[in-house]
């Protein structure tokens, strides 16, 4: 499952790559927000994506107990998106051992014990 999950999130993170890396070269952010905001149905669109963005994140929130990984994935989710999201499930599926379920990125990490 690990392989399977690290395999579509490096389809994700390509995939938007490419597609910001071809918007940017057609037009700036701000110069297609500007044409762009007038239209309700990219509106609803950039609402619903954020609120998207704010649910992964607050899954996120709860799994990682570091205030400074809190704000970081925050940050990260907010400027970049899906490619945020496509970076925390690689970072988090990737290193490390083989599968386990009580350690993987679909549960909360435990406290470190002494």
């Amino acid at each position: 499952m690990k392989g399977l999950v690290a395999v579509f999130y490096g389809v994700v993170l390509a995939v938007m790559i490419g597609l910001t890396t071809a918007a940017s070269l057609d037009r700036g952010i701000f110069v297609a927000l500007e044409e762009l905001w007038p239209d309700l149905w990219f509106r609803a669109t950039l609402a619903d994506a954020y609120i998207a963005f704010l649910t992964v994140y607050l899954w996120v929130a709860w799994r990682e107990r570091s205030l400074a990984a809190r704000a970081l994935w925050f940050v990260l989710f907010m400027a970049l998106g899906s490619i945020g999201i496509a970076l925390y499930f690689l970072t988090r599926v990737l290193p490390g051992k083989p599968a386990d379920p009580a350690t993987g990125p679909f549960t909360r990490r435990e406290e470190a014990r002494p």
